[in-house]
């Protein structure tokens, strides 16, 4: 698997794409990088649509159409309830329907580990960033406690991107929050400590300190704690 990702490179391809075709491009040389066997990211707009991308194969993906997976997913049913990323083997595979998913996903060569951040819209939206590989729990540890935070930071990028490609979207006119500035307020909204912050995005926290001072300015707030709950209010972040 992979031992080194240079992703600020990839934020600013992925900045720079103008279709989901693009995205769709960028995801499957994501996996690549990352050595591993999937990367997926499924998207339920505003309106209801869905729309996604990602590795899985064509048969699985209309296996699991036509099977109703949807209901029965352990996987959308558990981060539905949740807000932070979550280990598949947190999740509870106890019933037959779940069982039964799992030995299908698996012939279909999903892969036995997972890791699945929830996002969620201004507007009900509701998205799944994951990522699955066929290995052993010690290996899939590893490489999570690595690049957890990457993947992490990957899958907002990466919804953003969608929320702009969402049909008849209304652009926010108070979107003034520059990207960097939306990265370290999002990490702060999910509960990062601001070195965990300053260490996710390679920056001192002295820099760190310049963003956030910057979005709370901009957003008229008397604290980080307020900054926050205006960008997610307005839309400007989502978590």
């Amino acid at each position: 698997m992979a031992n080194r990702i240079n992703l600020d490179k990839i934020l600013k391809i992925l900045e720079a794409a103008g279709t989901l075709e693009e995205v769709q491009s960028i995801i499957e040389k994501v996996r690549d990088l990352f050595e591993i066997d999937h990367i997926v990211y499924h998207w339920v707009d505003s309106a209801g649509e869905q729309y996604g991308c990602g590795t899985y194969s064509d048969e699985w993906v209309k296996r699991y159409i036509e099977q109703g997976y949807l209901r029965t997913d352990p996987v959308v049913t558990g981060c539905y309830q949740r807000f932070h990323p979550v280990d598949w083997k947190r999740l509870d595979w106890s019933t037959k329907a779940a069982r039964t998913f799992l030995d299908d996903a698996l012939k279909h060569g999903v892969g036995n580990q997972g890791y699945s951040i929830p996002i969620r819209g201004p507007n009900g939206q509701f998205a799944l960033f994951t990522i699955s590989h066929n290995c052993d729990d010690a290996t899939w540890e590893k490489f999570t406690e690595k690049y957890s935070r990457d993947v992490i930071l990957l899958a907002h990028y990466i919804n953003r991107k969608a929320i702009d490609f969402e049909p008849n979207r209304t652009p926010e006119g108070s979107r003034n929050l520059s990207p960097r500035e939306v990265d370290a307020m999002t990490l702060l909204a999910m509960g990062y400590s601001r070195a965990e912050v300053a260490e996710t995005l390679s920056i001192s926290e002295h820099t760190l300190r310049v963003y956030i001072e910057s979005a709370k300015t901009k957003l008229g707030a008397q604290n980080t704690t307020h900054a926050i709950a205006r960008a997610i209010s307005r839309g400007l972040i989502v978590v």
